[in-house]
């Protein structure tokens, strides 16, 4: 933990804006530099224009090779692309578009010049193909999320409007390393001088009411804060305050946009715990700020820059974890939801902490636990065989009051509403269910740390299978399953879980650092927790060592 972590930034902390774009132009990157490669993880191709991993180079390549993949799945329909507030978003939207004008592609930015929320631009994508066109549509949206402002981010979502698989972007990465390898020479290029526009923020507002109950809302006379940090969703929480007229007159619910402000730099942030600007509205550090309006709300919310994560804020017990929010919110829609399909399973990722699966058990629901990504939960929102999608790292999306498609990504402003609609209708702050839930199932002591793998541990750590375990017991109960693949859908979980009666560990290795992730929990306490996860580590360190 940095000494400054939950402390304001100071200039120093601060990026300088124009040697970032100015580097997004000017760098030239060597695809033969592991470091310098198009690289899709699960959440697009990151990186920073300082580094040489997010330049006009990469975008060109990247957007040459989504319009020649496109064009092999027989994808025709318009292009939805938008982008968030980090520097480098603009430069690479102007570079992407430049490629598909000039390919032909109809892209369609937003009307306002407005910044794009990751769930809108899922929104539109989903939209656009439920109304019967003859072809169908797809989307690029130009962030990398919560990261520090030095980072750009790119990803491409496919005709079902959420992340696109690993087959997909496997393949839009290692055309784009081609392409640059080549010198770039099959890249196409024209002025993106007229492009068409489509209005995503009036089309995501206008339709929340067939998602949230937005009347109870309105009439429960609450008042609730909601801070974009900085991020794409600042204008669509101004817009849902004037639509559905939370002015607070006449009786009716005040909402409030408590930070208005964006800034590349970010500023106005308070430092994440290792010192880092990031805006991750799960973390108590970077919220700290936001955090200190807590009594001045009855629901107080943040997003990250592309909102697509969410986070909490009641004024009992300040930021709720983010596991805590998705087992009060799947109580509370399972029971409030009476269109959608009482077959409809609750989807969880399998880091996420098992008060969701004491929950799942007593609405008599399936659970659907899937490997750590988002684009797992993807065919189950399509078909309405699972109602709701969440991560243990504050994403998540669900269905329709009617039990159709929503979103296919992570939504949050969705969860964000979600919250007041909780607070508004059962007169209670969703902290306050949570503690219902705790004295009802027992009160899990969960946390996630890493510990050091070189590089050929992490790749046998991520091809690990539950028959490499040898122990038997973990911190004094037997264990009851060793996976290697996930429960809900079989897929392979790039690690090992293991389980007892009243407790788990996880273990996967990081995609960027020399460590691995343990994620463990206990419902025995803090202290059984500690024990599990000194044991965990010893029972994946000796499967490491074979």
């Amino acid at each position: 933990m940095n000494d400054r972590a939950g402390q304001p930034a100071e200039a120093s902390d601060l990026i300088d804006v124009h040697e970032l774009v100015q580097a997004y132009f000017d760098r030239v990157p060597d695809v033969t530099n592991p470091a310098q490669r198009v690289a899709f993880g699960t959440s697009g191709h990151r990186g920073s224009s300082l580094d040489t991993a997010f330049n006009e180079t990469h975008i060109a390549a990247i957007t040459q090779a989504i319009v020649e993949y496109r064009a092999s799945q027989g994808i025709t329909g318009p292009l939805f692309i938008g982008k968030d507030t980090h520097g480098l978003s603009r430069p690479a939207e102007t570079t992407a578009l430049g490629v598909l004008v000039a390919n032909g592609v109809e892209a369609l930015v937003d009307e306002f010049d407005d910044w794009v929320p990751t769930p809108a631009l899922s929104h539109a994508i989903i939209a656009y193909n439920a109304a019967g066109h003859d072809e169908q549509s797809d989307g690029i949206v130009i962030t990398p999320s919560h990261n520090p402002p030095r980072d750009g981010g790119f990803k491409y979502n496919p005709p079902h409007g959420g992340p696109a698989d690993s087959d997909a972007t496997g393949w839009i990465a290692n055309r784009a390393n081609e392409i640059i390898e080549a010198g770039s020479g099959d890249v196409k290029w024209a002025e993106p001088s007229a492009v068409a526009t489509y209005d995503y923020r009036g089309a995501y507002v206008d339709d929340l009411v067939n998602i949230i109950d937005m009347d109870a809302i309105a009439g429960a006379g609450i008042r609730i804060g909601a801070d974009p940090l900085g991020g794409a969703s600042v204008n669509y929480w101004q817009l849902i305050a004037e639509r559905y007229h939370l002015d607070g007159a006449d009786g009716r619910s005040s909402l409030t946009v408590v930070n208005p402000l964006v800034d590349p730099a970010w500023g106005f942030m308070t430092l994440d715990w290792d010192g880092k600007i990031r805006m991750d509205p799960s973390s108590p550090n970077a919220m700290a700020s936001v955090v200190a309006k807590a009594g001045d709300f009855d629901i107080l919310t943040g997003n990250d820059a592309d909102a697509d994560r969410h986070g909490i804020v009641t004024p009992d017990a300040g930021l709720m974890n983010p596991n805590h929010f998705l087992a009060v919110a799947i109580q509370y829609l399972y029971t409030h939801r009476p269109q959608w399909s009482q077959d409809a399973a609750i989807g969880k990722t399998l880091v996420s902490s098992s008060m969701i699966d004491r929950v799942a058990a007593s609405l008599g629901r399936r659970l659907w636990e899937v490997p750590v990504g988002f684009k797992w939960f993807v065919p189950g929102l399509v078909d309405g065989s699972v109602a709701f999608g969440g991560e243990e790292s504050a994403g998540a999306s669900f269905l329709r009051l009617d039990g159709t498609a929503w979103t296919t990504d992570k939504d949050g402003i969705l969860l964000a509403l979600l919250a007041s609609e909780i607070r508004a209708v059962t007169g209670k702050s969703p902290s306050q269910l949570y503690a219902e839930l705790v004295a009802q199932f027992g009160d899990p002591a969960y946390e996630r740390i890493d510990a050091a793998a070189t590089k050929e541990q992490k790749a046998r750590l991520g091809k690990l299978s539950g028959d490499d375990i040898a122990a038997t017991e973990l911190a004094g109960e037997q264990i009851t399953a060793k996976l290697s693949h996930a429960p809900g859908n079989g897929a392979a979980i790039g690690g090992v879980k293991v389980t007892t009666e009243n407790a788990w560990f996880a273990a996967r290795p990081s995609g960027t650092e020399d460590v691995y992730k343990i994620y463990a929990e206990s419902f025995l306490g803090p202290d059984h927790l500690k024990q599990v996860q000194a044991e965990a580590k010893s029972i994946v360190d000796a499967a490491l060592q074979g």
